[in-house]
Protein backbone atom coordinates (compact mmCIF):
# COMPACT_ATOMS: atom_id res chain seq x y z
CA UNK A 1 0.00 0.00 0.00
CA UNK A 2 0.91 3.52 -0.74
CA UNK A 3 2.48 4.80 2.46
CA UNK A 4 3.38 8.08 2.11
CA UNK A 5 3.97 10.71 -0.53
CA UNK A 6 5.56 13.80 -0.83
CA UNK A 7 5.36 16.42 -3.73
CA UNK A 8 7.57 19.70 -4.57
CA UNK A 9 6.79 22.29 -7.29
CA UNK A 10 4.08 20.23 -9.16
CA UNK A 11 2.64 22.43 -11.51
CA UNK A 12 0.18 25.06 -8.82
CA UNK A 13 1.65 23.13 -5.79
CA UNK A 14 4.33 24.60 -3.86
CA UNK A 15 5.08 21.55 -1.72
CA UNK A 16 3.49 18.61 0.67
CA UNK A 17 3.77 15.80 2.32
CA UNK A 18 0.95 13.24 2.80
CA UNK A 19 0.58 10.09 5.27
CA UNK A 20 -2.27 7.84 3.50
CA UNK A 21 -3.60 4.92 5.57
CA UNK A 22 -4.89 1.52 4.04
CA UNK A 23 -8.80 1.35 3.19
CA UNK A 24 -10.82 3.91 1.05
CA UNK A 25 -9.01 7.51 0.90
CA UNK A 26 -12.03 9.93 -0.45
CA UNK A 27 -9.80 13.23 -2.40
CA UNK A 28 -12.42 16.19 -2.83
CA UNK A 29 -12.22 19.56 -3.52
CA UNK A 30 -14.05 22.69 -5.46
CA UNK A 31 -14.01 22.29 -9.51
CA UNK A 32 -10.74 23.66 -10.70
CA UNK A 33 -8.98 23.36 -7.15
CA UNK A 34 -6.10 21.13 -8.57
CA UNK A 35 -7.22 17.59 -7.44
CA UNK A 36 -5.45 16.09 -10.61
CA UNK A 37 -2.16 17.13 -9.37
CA UNK A 38 -2.52 14.67 -6.79
CA UNK A 39 -3.07 11.85 -9.50
CA UNK A 40 -0.84 13.30 -11.82
CA UNK A 41 1.88 12.99 -8.95
CA UNK A 42 1.13 8.86 -8.71
CA UNK A 43 1.25 8.93 -12.49
CA UNK A 44 4.79 10.36 -12.53
CA UNK A 45 5.71 7.72 -10.17
CA UNK A 46 4.01 5.26 -12.16
CA UNK A 47 6.11 6.24 -15.29
CA UNK A 48 3.80 8.27 -16.78
CA UNK A 49 5.31 10.36 -19.31
CA UNK A 50 5.66 14.56 -18.77
CA UNK A 51 7.25 17.63 -19.78
CA UNK A 52 8.97 20.17 -18.19
CA UNK A 53 5.81 22.50 -18.12
CA UNK A 54 4.46 20.37 -15.07
CA UNK A 55 6.90 22.24 -12.97
CA UNK A 56 5.94 25.18 -10.79
CA UNK A 57 6.55 28.68 -12.36
CA UNK A 58 9.86 29.79 -10.91
CA UNK A 59 11.13 27.14 -9.81
CA UNK A 60 14.36 24.88 -11.14
CA UNK A 61 12.46 21.34 -10.64
CA UNK A 62 9.54 19.39 -9.74
CA UNK A 63 9.94 16.51 -7.36
CA UNK A 64 7.99 13.32 -6.63
CA UNK A 65 9.05 10.46 -4.12
CA UNK A 66 6.84 8.17 -2.52
CA UNK A 67 7.11 4.74 -0.24
CA UNK A 68 4.74 1.43 -0.62
CA UNK A 69 4.62 -1.12 1.50
CA UNK A 70 4.15 -4.93 0.77
CA UNK A 71 3.26 -7.61 2.98
CA UNK A 72 4.84 -10.11 0.57
CA UNK A 73 7.44 -8.34 -1.66
CA UNK A 74 8.75 -11.64 -3.54
CA UNK A 75 6.90 -10.83 -6.82
CA UNK A 76 8.01 -7.08 -6.57
CA UNK A 77 10.98 -8.23 -5.52
CA UNK A 78 11.37 -10.84 -8.61
CA UNK A 79 10.51 -7.69 -11.02
CA UNK A 80 13.05 -5.66 -9.41
CA UNK A 81 15.68 -8.14 -9.92
CA UNK A 82 14.81 -8.50 -13.88
CA UNK A 83 15.27 -4.87 -13.96
CA UNK A 84 18.46 -4.74 -12.18
CA UNK A 85 17.04 -2.80 -9.39
CA UNK A 86 17.67 -3.24 -5.37
CA UNK A 87 14.97 -5.34 -3.57
CA UNK A 88 12.82 -3.81 -0.85
CA UNK A 89 14.16 -3.58 2.50
CA UNK A 90 11.24 -5.32 5.08
CA UNK A 91 8.87 -4.88 2.26
CA UNK A 92 9.39 -1.21 1.48
CA UNK A 93 9.69 0.06 -2.21
CA UNK A 94 11.17 3.85 -2.53
CA UNK A 95 10.54 5.69 -5.69
CA UNK A 96 11.53 9.30 -6.59
CA UNK A 97 11.13 11.11 -9.83
CA UNK A 98 12.64 14.94 -10.07
CA UNK A 99 12.03 16.83 -13.35
CA UNK A 100 14.86 19.50 -13.66
CA UNK A 101 14.08 22.76 -15.93
CA UNK A 102 17.63 22.78 -17.26
CA UNK A 103 18.81 19.24 -16.33
CA UNK A 104 18.23 16.10 -17.40
CA UNK A 105 15.05 14.07 -15.45
CA UNK A 106 16.30 11.76 -12.95
CA UNK A 107 14.89 8.29 -11.61
CA UNK A 108 15.40 5.85 -8.83
CA UNK A 109 13.99 2.88 -7.01
CA UNK A 110 15.14 2.28 -3.92
CA UNK A 111 17.93 4.80 -4.23
CA UNK A 112 19.47 3.03 -7.52
CA UNK A 113 19.52 5.08 -10.53
CA UNK A 114 16.37 3.64 -13.01
CA UNK A 115 14.84 4.50 -16.40
CA UNK A 116 11.33 5.12 -17.06
CA UNK A 117 10.66 1.99 -18.90
CA UNK A 118 11.46 0.30 -15.46
CA UNK A 119 9.69 2.93 -13.49
CA UNK A 120 6.53 1.92 -15.88
CA UNK A 121 6.84 -2.02 -15.45
CA UNK A 122 6.58 -1.43 -11.62
CA UNK A 123 3.59 0.61 -11.94
CA UNK A 124 1.92 -1.98 -13.35
CA UNK A 125 2.59 -3.97 -10.03
CA UNK A 126 1.23 -1.65 -7.46
CA UNK A 127 -1.17 1.02 -8.92
CA UNK A 128 -4.78 0.85 -11.56
CA UNK A 129 -5.89 4.05 -12.38
CA UNK A 130 -9.80 3.91 -13.51
CA UNK A 131 -9.97 7.85 -14.87
CA UNK A 132 -12.52 9.52 -17.15
CA UNK A 133 -11.16 7.33 -19.89
CA UNK A 134 -10.31 4.51 -18.07
CA UNK A 135 -13.55 3.37 -19.30
CA UNK A 136 -12.67 3.12 -22.83
CA UNK A 137 -10.47 0.31 -22.17
CA UNK A 138 -13.26 -1.91 -21.25
CA UNK A 139 -14.51 -1.57 -24.97
CA UNK A 140 -11.57 -3.14 -26.37
CA UNK A 141 -11.50 -7.45 -26.33
CA UNK A 142 -8.27 -7.61 -25.17
CA UNK A 143 -8.90 -5.46 -21.40
CA UNK A 144 -12.00 -8.25 -21.67
CA UNK A 145 -10.58 -11.39 -21.83
CA UNK A 146 -7.88 -10.31 -19.30
CA UNK A 147 -11.05 -9.15 -16.96
CA UNK A 148 -12.15 -13.14 -17.69
CA UNK A 149 -8.92 -14.10 -16.97
CA UNK A 150 -8.55 -12.71 -14.01
CA UNK A 151 -11.71 -14.03 -12.02
CA UNK A 152 -11.24 -17.35 -13.37
CA UNK A 153 -7.47 -17.20 -11.97
CA UNK A 154 -6.20 -18.87 -15.37
CA UNK A 155 -2.91 -18.32 -15.08
CA UNK A 156 -1.56 -21.88 -15.08
CA UNK A 157 -3.96 -22.62 -17.95
CA UNK A 158 -2.62 -19.50 -19.96
CA UNK A 159 0.98 -20.24 -19.43
CA UNK A 160 0.27 -23.73 -20.43
CA UNK A 161 -1.43 -22.96 -23.37
CA UNK A 162 1.51 -20.03 -23.79
CA UNK A 163 3.90 -22.86 -23.89
CA UNK A 164 2.05 -25.43 -26.34
CA UNK A 165 1.15 -22.35 -28.77
CA UNK A 166 5.07 -21.13 -28.74
CA UNK A 167 6.00 -24.93 -29.53
CA UNK A 168 3.93 -25.32 -31.82
CA UNK A 169 4.29 -22.12 -33.81
CA UNK A 170 8.12 -22.32 -33.23
CA UNK A 171 8.00 -25.83 -35.83
CA UNK A 172 6.00 -23.92 -38.58
CA UNK A 173 8.72 -21.51 -38.66
CA UNK A 174 11.08 -23.85 -39.03
CA UNK A 175 9.43 -25.74 -41.90
CA UNK A 176 8.82 -22.05 -43.51
CA UNK A 177 12.59 -21.61 -42.75
CA UNK A 178 13.73 -25.06 -44.52
CA UNK A 179 11.31 -24.62 -47.28
CA UNK A 180 12.65 -21.29 -48.42
CA UNK A 181 16.10 -22.26 -47.79
CA UNK A 182 18.52 -21.72 -50.24
CA UNK A 183 19.70 -25.23 -52.08
CA UNK A 184 22.91 -25.73 -52.21
CA UNK A 185 24.98 -26.04 -55.10
CA UNK A 186 27.40 -29.31 -55.37
CA UNK A 187 30.30 -26.81 -55.16
CA UNK A 188 29.24 -24.87 -52.09
CA UNK A 189 28.66 -28.50 -50.79
CA UNK A 190 32.28 -29.57 -51.21
CA UNK A 191 33.17 -26.72 -50.00
CA UNK A 192 31.69 -26.97 -46.79
CA UNK A 193 32.59 -30.87 -46.53
CA UNK A 194 36.29 -29.40 -47.14
CA UNK A 195 35.61 -26.88 -44.00
CA UNK A 196 34.15 -29.69 -41.77
CA UNK A 197 37.40 -32.24 -42.50
CA UNK A 198 39.26 -29.40 -41.54
CA UNK A 199 37.69 -28.68 -38.40
CA UNK A 200 37.62 -32.60 -37.51
CA UNK A 201 41.15 -32.78 -37.90
CA UNK A 202 41.40 -30.93 -34.59
CA UNK A 203 40.08 -32.14 -31.10
CA UNK A 204 38.06 -28.86 -30.48
CA UNK A 205 38.16 -29.22 -26.67
CA UNK A 206 39.14 -26.46 -24.75
CA UNK A 207 41.96 -28.92 -22.81
CA UNK A 208 43.28 -29.83 -26.37
CA UNK A 209 43.47 -26.36 -27.74
CA UNK A 210 45.19 -25.48 -24.88
CA UNK A 211 47.78 -27.87 -25.16
CA UNK A 212 48.06 -27.42 -28.80
CA UNK A 213 49.03 -23.79 -27.92
CA UNK A 214 51.27 -24.57 -24.83
CA UNK A 215 53.15 -27.27 -27.13
CA UNK A 216 53.05 -24.89 -30.35
CA UNK A 217 55.02 -22.07 -27.54
CA UNK A 218 57.49 -24.31 -26.26
CA UNK A 219 58.96 -25.33 -29.77
CA UNK A 220 59.33 -21.82 -30.94
CA UNK A 221 61.16 -21.30 -28.00
CA UNK A 222 62.83 -24.67 -27.67
CA UNK A 223 66.06 -23.74 -28.17
CA UNK A 224 66.01 -21.36 -25.35
CA UNK A 225 64.59 -23.54 -23.39
CA UNK A 226 66.62 -26.56 -23.53
CA UNK A 227 69.79 -24.28 -22.87
CA UNK A 228 68.21 -22.62 -20.08
CA UNK A 229 67.17 -26.17 -18.42
CA UNK A 230 70.59 -27.67 -19.53
CA UNK A 231 72.47 -25.19 -18.25
CA UNK A 232 70.21 -25.22 -14.67
CA UNK A 233 71.05 -28.77 -14.69
CA UNK A 234 75.09 -28.07 -15.36
CA UNK A 235 74.98 -25.96 -12.00
CA UNK A 236 73.51 -28.74 -10.24
CA UNK A 237 75.21 -31.68 -11.42
CA UNK A 238 77.96 -30.69 -12.93
CA UNK A 239 81.47 -29.74 -12.14
CA UNK A 240 81.85 -27.64 -9.03
CA UNK A 241 77.76 -27.84 -9.21
CA UNK A 242 75.59 -27.77 -6.07
CA UNK A 243 74.98 -31.16 -5.48
CA UNK A 244 78.70 -31.96 -5.14
CA UNK A 245 79.56 -28.56 -2.57
CA UNK A 246 76.59 -30.01 -0.68
CA UNK A 247 77.86 -33.37 -0.30
CA UNK A 248 81.08 -31.74 1.34
CA UNK A 249 78.56 -29.72 3.83
CA UNK A 250 76.64 -32.75 4.45
CA UNK A 251 79.82 -34.72 5.17
CA UNK A 252 80.50 -32.20 7.43
CA UNK A 253 77.26 -31.68 9.15
CA UNK A 254 77.25 -35.54 9.81
CA UNK A 255 80.72 -35.21 11.55
CA UNK A 256 79.18 -32.18 13.70
CA UNK A 257 76.52 -34.75 14.13
CA UNK A 258 79.10 -37.13 16.28
CA UNK A 259 80.30 -34.44 18.56
CA UNK A 260 76.84 -33.10 18.97
CA UNK A 261 73.85 -34.63 18.61
CA UNK A 262 71.75 -31.66 19.12
CA UNK A 263 72.68 -30.93 15.54
CA UNK A 264 71.17 -33.94 13.71
CA UNK A 265 67.75 -32.64 13.20
CA UNK A 266 69.93 -29.91 11.25
CA UNK A 267 72.20 -32.52 9.04
CA UNK A 268 68.86 -33.98 8.12
CA UNK A 269 67.42 -31.20 7.03
CA UNK A 270 70.59 -30.37 5.03
CA UNK A 271 69.91 -34.37 3.43
CA UNK A 272 66.16 -33.37 2.56
CA UNK A 273 68.08 -30.09 0.35
CA UNK A 274 70.34 -32.09 -1.62
CA UNK A 275 67.69 -34.71 -2.52
CA UNK A 276 65.41 -31.86 -3.55
CA UNK A 277 68.25 -30.35 -5.29
CA UNK A 278 68.84 -33.83 -7.04
CA UNK A 279 65.08 -34.32 -8.33
CA UNK A 280 65.33 -30.78 -9.83
CA UNK A 281 68.05 -31.81 -11.04
CA UNK A 282 66.49 -34.76 -12.84
CA UNK A 283 63.71 -32.91 -14.36
CA UNK A 284 65.92 -30.06 -15.78
CA UNK A 285 67.80 -32.53 -17.43
CA UNK A 286 64.62 -34.41 -18.41
CA UNK A 287 63.48 -30.69 -20.05
CA UNK A 288 66.70 -30.20 -21.53
CA UNK A 289 66.33 -32.90 -23.45
CA UNK A 290 62.35 -33.48 -24.11
CA UNK A 291 62.33 -30.90 -26.51
CA UNK A 292 64.02 -32.34 -29.02
CA UNK A 293 61.06 -32.08 -31.84
CA UNK A 294 61.92 -33.97 -34.71
CA UNK A 295 61.21 -32.99 -37.98
CA UNK A 296 57.63 -34.53 -38.35
CA UNK A 297 56.76 -33.12 -35.31
CA UNK A 298 57.85 -30.04 -35.62
CA UNK A 299 55.48 -30.08 -39.12
CA UNK A 300 52.38 -31.86 -37.87
CA UNK A 301 52.50 -29.60 -34.86
CA UNK A 302 53.05 -26.37 -37.06
CA UNK A 303 50.41 -27.64 -39.16
CA UNK A 304 47.55 -28.37 -36.43
CA UNK A 305 48.65 -24.45 -35.59
CA UNK A 306 47.98 -23.06 -38.43
CA UNK A 307 44.57 -24.86 -38.73
CA UNK A 308 43.69 -23.58 -35.26
CA UNK A 309 44.43 -20.02 -36.05
CA UNK A 310 42.96 -20.15 -39.83
CA UNK A 311 39.34 -21.39 -37.94
CA UNK A 312 39.70 -18.71 -35.24
CA UNK A 313 39.76 -15.94 -37.83
CA UNK A 314 37.03 -17.32 -39.76
CA UNK A 315 34.82 -18.21 -36.68
CA UNK A 316 35.73 -16.15 -33.79
CA UNK A 317 38.54 -16.67 -30.91
CA UNK A 318 36.63 -19.09 -28.72
CA UNK A 319 36.64 -22.85 -28.80
CA UNK A 320 32.78 -22.99 -28.47
CA UNK A 321 32.33 -20.25 -31.35
CA UNK A 322 34.20 -22.98 -33.88
CA UNK A 323 32.04 -25.80 -32.59
CA UNK A 324 28.63 -23.96 -33.23
CA UNK A 325 30.23 -22.98 -37.03
CA UNK A 326 31.03 -26.86 -37.44
CA UNK A 327 27.76 -27.73 -36.10
CA UNK A 328 26.06 -25.45 -38.13
CA UNK A 329 27.62 -26.73 -41.22
CA UNK A 330 26.81 -30.14 -40.75
CA UNK A 331 22.92 -29.02 -40.35
CA UNK A 332 23.08 -27.66 -43.58
CA UNK A 333 24.61 -30.54 -45.21
CA UNK A 334 22.01 -32.75 -43.21
CA UNK A 335 19.02 -30.58 -44.59
CA UNK A 336 20.18 -30.70 -48.43
CA UNK A 337 20.71 -34.47 -47.97
CA UNK A 338 17.65 -35.55 -46.60
CA UNK A 339 15.35 -32.83 -47.40
CA UNK A 340 12.41 -34.30 -48.14
CA UNK A 341 13.24 -36.70 -44.44
CA UNK A 342 13.30 -33.46 -42.45
CA UNK A 343 10.17 -31.85 -44.04
CA UNK A 344 8.40 -34.96 -43.17
CA UNK A 345 9.89 -35.56 -39.45
CA UNK A 346 8.88 -31.89 -38.90
CA UNK A 347 5.25 -32.37 -40.36
CA UNK A 348 4.70 -35.09 -37.34
CA UNK A 349 6.30 -32.87 -34.74
CA UNK A 350 3.82 -29.93 -36.10
CA UNK A 351 0.91 -32.38 -36.10
CA UNK A 352 1.78 -33.29 -32.55
CA UNK A 353 2.91 -29.93 -31.44
CA UNK A 354 -0.45 -28.72 -33.49
CA UNK A 355 -2.78 -31.21 -31.24
CA UNK A 356 -1.24 -30.45 -27.90
CA UNK A 357 -1.69 -26.64 -28.50
CA UNK A 358 -5.58 -27.55 -29.65
CA UNK A 359 -6.15 -29.46 -26.73
CA UNK A 360 -4.79 -26.58 -24.15
CA UNK A 361 -6.38 -24.14 -25.85
CA UNK A 362 -9.71 -26.21 -25.47
CA UNK A 363 -9.00 -26.65 -21.78
CA UNK A 364 -8.43 -22.85 -21.55
CA UNK A 365 -12.10 -21.86 -22.97
CA UNK A 366 -13.66 -24.22 -20.56
CA UNK A 367 -12.30 -22.55 -17.52
CA UNK A 368 -13.69 -19.20 -19.43
CA UNK A 369 -16.96 -21.09 -20.32
CA UNK A 370 -17.27 -21.89 -16.78
CA UNK A 371 -15.97 -18.77 -15.27
CA UNK A 372 -18.25 -16.17 -17.30
CA UNK A 373 -21.07 -17.95 -16.85
CA UNK A 374 -20.35 -16.73 -13.22
CA UNK A 375 -19.08 -13.45 -13.67
CA UNK A 376 -22.61 -12.55 -15.55
CA UNK A 377 -24.16 -13.04 -12.57
CA UNK A 378 -21.85 -11.84 -9.85
CA UNK A 379 -21.81 -8.57 -12.05
CA UNK A 380 -25.27 -8.29 -13.11
CA UNK A 381 -26.27 -8.42 -9.47
CA UNK A 382 -23.65 -4.97 -8.88
CA UNK A 383 -25.23 -3.05 -11.97
CA UNK A 384 -28.71 -3.67 -10.82
CA UNK A 385 -27.72 -2.01 -7.59
CA UNK A 386 -25.35 0.54 -9.32
CA UNK A 387 -28.95 1.71 -11.20
CA UNK A 388 -29.60 -0.28 -13.79
CA UNK A 389 -32.34 -2.43 -12.52
CA UNK A 390 -33.39 -4.32 -15.33
CA UNK A 391 -29.82 -4.43 -17.34
CA UNK A 392 -28.68 -7.45 -18.89
CA UNK A 393 -24.96 -8.44 -19.18
CA UNK A 394 -23.87 -11.17 -20.81
CA UNK A 395 -19.88 -12.81 -21.58
CA UNK A 396 -19.84 -13.97 -25.13
CA UNK A 397 -17.24 -16.72 -26.07
CA UNK A 398 -16.83 -16.43 -30.07
CA UNK A 399 -14.73 -19.43 -31.58
CA UNK A 400 -11.55 -18.08 -33.88
CA UNK A 401 -10.77 -19.90 -37.31
CA UNK A 402 -7.96 -20.96 -35.81
CA UNK A 403 -5.13 -20.77 -32.84
CA UNK A 404 -4.02 -17.30 -31.95
CA UNK A 405 -1.48 -15.81 -29.12
CA UNK A 406 -4.68 -16.00 -26.58
CA UNK A 407 -6.15 -19.39 -27.57
CA UNK A 408 -9.03 -20.80 -29.78
CA UNK A 409 -11.40 -18.03 -28.94
CA UNK A 410 -12.44 -14.52 -28.37
CA UNK A 411 -13.96 -12.76 -25.23
CA UNK A 412 -16.81 -10.06 -25.39
CA UNK A 413 -19.11 -8.18 -22.85
CA UNK A 414 -22.24 -7.65 -23.99
CA UNK A 415 -25.05 -5.43 -22.04
CA UNK A 416 -28.31 -3.92 -22.15
CA UNK A 417 -29.36 -0.99 -19.80
CA UNK A 418 -32.86 -1.41 -20.80
CA UNK A 419 -35.53 -4.12 -20.60
CA UNK A 420 -36.79 -5.80 -23.65
CA UNK A 421 -33.50 -4.95 -25.53
CA UNK A 422 -31.02 -7.60 -26.84
CA UNK A 423 -27.50 -7.69 -25.03
CA UNK A 424 -25.11 -5.42 -27.42
CA UNK A 425 -21.53 -5.14 -27.45
CA UNK A 426 -20.58 -2.39 -24.79
CA UNK A 427 -18.84 -0.72 -27.75
CA UNK A 428 -22.36 0.02 -29.51
CA UNK A 429 -24.44 0.95 -26.44
CA UNK A 430 -22.70 2.14 -23.38
CA UNK A 431 -22.20 5.60 -22.75
CA UNK A 432 -19.09 6.85 -20.52
CA UNK A 433 -21.33 6.87 -17.22
CA UNK A 434 -22.71 3.57 -18.45
CA UNK A 435 -19.09 2.02 -19.06
CA UNK A 436 -18.02 3.45 -15.24
CA UNK A 437 -20.32 1.63 -13.66
CA UNK A 438 -19.77 -1.91 -15.66
CA UNK A 439 -16.19 -1.17 -14.57
CA UNK A 440 -16.89 -0.16 -11.14
CA UNK A 441 -18.88 -3.60 -10.76
CA UNK A 442 -16.61 -5.36 -12.71
CA UNK A 443 -14.25 -3.97 -9.79
CA UNK A 444 -16.20 -4.71 -7.07
CA UNK A 445 -16.45 -8.75 -8.38
CA UNK A 446 -12.85 -9.18 -9.05
CA UNK A 447 -11.48 -7.30 -6.40
CA UNK A 448 -10.26 -10.35 -4.16
CA UNK A 449 -8.34 -11.75 -7.12
CA UNK A 450 -7.09 -8.90 -8.31
CA UNK A 451 -3.61 -8.59 -6.93
CA UNK A 452 -2.67 -4.98 -7.61
CA UNK A 453 -2.87 -2.92 -3.89
CA UNK A 454 -3.65 0.49 -5.00
CA UNK A 455 -6.36 1.20 -7.14
CA UNK A 456 -7.27 5.02 -7.99
CA UNK A 457 -10.49 6.25 -9.36
CA UNK A 458 -11.13 9.21 -10.59
CA UNK A 459 -14.76 10.63 -10.68
CA UNK A 460 -15.51 7.10 -11.62
CA UNK A 461 -19.18 8.68 -10.20
CA UNK A 462 -19.40 10.81 -13.04
CA UNK A 463 -22.88 11.28 -13.86
CA UNK A 464 -24.58 9.47 -11.58
CA UNK A 465 -26.55 10.66 -8.10
CA UNK A 466 -29.06 10.72 -5.10
CA UNK A 467 -29.19 7.15 -3.82
CA UNK A 468 -27.03 5.75 -7.07
CA UNK A 469 -23.80 7.71 -5.15
CA UNK A 470 -24.42 5.80 -1.92
CA UNK A 471 -24.27 2.81 -3.27
CA UNK A 472 -21.21 3.66 -5.57
CA UNK A 473 -19.54 4.83 -2.54
CA UNK A 474 -20.43 1.47 -0.69
CA UNK A 475 -18.79 -0.60 -3.86
CA UNK A 476 -15.67 1.79 -3.09
CA UNK A 477 -15.62 0.72 0.57
CA UNK A 478 -16.20 -3.07 -0.14
CA UNK A 479 -13.26 -2.84 -2.70
CA UNK A 480 -11.33 -1.40 -0.13
CA UNK A 481 -11.83 -4.49 1.95
CA UNK A 482 -9.48 -5.94 -0.43
CA UNK A 483 -7.37 -2.94 -2.05
CA UNK A 484 -5.84 0.63 -0.74
CA UNK A 485 -8.76 2.77 -2.49
CA UNK A 486 -8.02 6.68 -3.78
CA UNK A 487 -11.30 7.51 -5.22
CA UNK A 488 -11.30 11.67 -6.16
CA UNK A 489 -14.93 12.34 -6.13
CA UNK A 490 -17.69 15.27 -6.21
CA UNK A 491 -20.82 13.54 -4.75
CA UNK A 492 -20.42 13.96 -0.75
CA UNK A 493 -22.52 10.24 -0.42
CA UNK A 494 -19.26 8.81 -1.61
CA UNK A 495 -17.03 11.12 0.14
CA UNK A 496 -18.85 10.05 3.58
CA UNK A 497 -17.78 6.94 3.25
CA UNK A 498 -14.66 6.99 2.80
CA UNK A 499 -12.39 6.07 6.22
CA UNK A 500 -9.74 8.67 5.00
CA UNK A 501 -10.55 12.04 3.39
CA UNK A 502 -8.08 14.62 2.09
CA UNK A 503 -9.21 18.08 0.95
CA UNK A 504 -7.49 20.17 -2.00
CA UNK A 505 -8.07 23.58 -1.99
CA UNK A 506 -6.28 26.56 -3.98
CA UNK A 507 -5.89 30.00 -2.41
CA UNK A 508 -5.97 32.93 -5.09
CA UNK A 509 -5.56 35.55 -2.60
CA UNK A 510 -1.83 36.37 -3.24
CA UNK A 511 0.27 37.41 -6.44
CA UNK A 512 -0.34 33.67 -7.59
CA UNK A 513 -2.46 30.63 -7.34
CA UNK A 514 -1.03 28.33 -4.70
CA UNK A 515 -2.82 24.66 -4.17
CA UNK A 516 -3.00 22.87 -0.91
CA UNK A 517 -4.02 18.91 0.02
CA UNK A 518 -4.46 18.16 3.77
CA UNK A 519 -6.60 15.36 5.69
CA UNK A 520 -9.25 16.14 7.39
CA UNK A 521 -10.79 12.74 8.61
CA UNK A 522 -9.43 13.17 12.34
CA UNK A 523 -10.99 16.78 12.58
CA UNK A 524 -15.29 15.72 12.56
CA UNK A 525 -15.89 19.29 12.01
CA UNK A 526 -13.91 20.01 8.83
CA UNK A 527 -15.70 16.74 7.39
CA UNK A 528 -18.83 17.80 7.98
CA UNK A 529 -18.48 21.26 6.47
CA UNK A 530 -16.51 20.01 3.54
CA UNK A 531 -19.84 17.33 3.15
CA UNK A 532 -22.01 20.15 3.24
CA UNK A 533 -19.97 22.29 0.74
CA UNK A 534 -19.96 19.24 -1.56
CA UNK A 535 -24.36 19.24 -0.91
CA UNK A 536 -23.93 23.24 -1.87
CA UNK A 537 -23.71 25.49 0.98
CA UNK A 538 -21.19 24.59 4.45
CA UNK A 539 -23.23 27.49 6.25
CA UNK A 540 -26.75 26.14 5.69
CA UNK A 541 -28.19 24.10 8.75
CA UNK A 542 -29.95 21.70 6.51
CA UNK A 543 -26.52 20.77 4.83
CA UNK A 544 -25.23 20.64 7.66
CA UNK A 545 -27.72 18.06 9.32
CA UNK A 546 -27.39 16.27 6.00
CA UNK A 547 -23.49 15.93 6.66
CA UNK A 548 -24.23 15.06 9.46
CA UNK A 549 -26.20 12.45 8.86
CA UNK A 550 -23.92 11.11 6.10
CA UNK A 551 -21.18 10.72 8.56
CA UNK A 552 -23.62 8.69 11.36
CA UNK A 553 -22.20 5.48 12.74
CA UNK A 554 -18.32 6.94 11.05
Amino acid sequence: MLQSLRIRNLALLDAVELEFEGGFTAVTGETGAGKSILLGALSLLAGARADKTVIRQGAAACEVEAALFFADARKLDAALAALDLPPCDDGVLILKRSLPRDKPPRISVNGSLATLSSLQALGELWIDFHGPGEPRRLLKEGCQRELLDLFAKNEAARTKYDAAYRAWRDLEAERDRLLGAEKLSPDQIDFLKVQLARIDALDLTEEAIAALERDFARQQSAQEIVQLAAGISQGLSGEDGLLGRLAALLREARQLESFDPASKALADRLQSASVELGDLDGEFSTLATSLNFDAEQAEELQSKMNAWLELKRKHGTKVEAVVAARDEMRRRLELQSDVEGSLAKLDQQIAESGKAARKAATELRATREKAGASLEKAAAKVIAQLGFKKADFRVRLAALPDLGVHGDCAVEFLFSPNVGEAPLPLSRIASSGELARVMLALKSVLAATDDVPLLVFDEVDANVGGEIGRIVGEKMADIAGQHQVLCVTHLPQVAAQAANHLVVTKDQSGDRAAVAIEPIHGNRKQRVGELARMLGDRTAKSALAHAEELLKGR
